[in-house]
């Protein structure tokens, strides 16, 4: 079996650039749009009678996560019906995949990120 890394085409190279460049601009936008979301929260309920912390970074993060969940599954975000649920079976097998090998199989690597919570 060859493990080399495959030597790519010129129009293979000009494509993995030009996926990398559009994956790289849109997870900024993502990641902005949290920022901005929880920013605003927090600025519009200075001027309420609300006296419970506004919603957390994580909060909007996690609304994100479940509305693009559906929507990879087919759903209707809004509604949350809908979608294919073998197709949602993988797309969580996939994120089990990930904390088994990142997240806990990283442990036994030296400067892991290890949380004790």
């Amino acid at each position: 079996m060859n493990d080399s890394c495959p030597v790519l085409t010129p129009a293979e190279r000009q494509y993995a650039e030009i996926e990398a460049r559009a994956r790289q601009d849109m997870l900024a936008k993502i990641y902005k749009a949290i920022e901005e979301a929880t920013a605003q929260a927090a600025e519009e309920l200075k001027s309420t009678d609300w006296t419970e912390a506004p919603p957390a970074h994580d909060y909007f993060a996690a609304v994100a996560h479940q509305k693009l969940f559906v929507h990879l599954c087919g759903g209707d975000p809004e509604t949350f019906r809908g979608g294919d649920p073998v197709l949602a079976g993988h797309i969580l097998k996939n994120g089990q995949n990930i904390v088994d090998h990142y997240f806990i199989g990283a442990k036994a690597e030296p400067g892991a990120n290890q949380s004790t919570a």
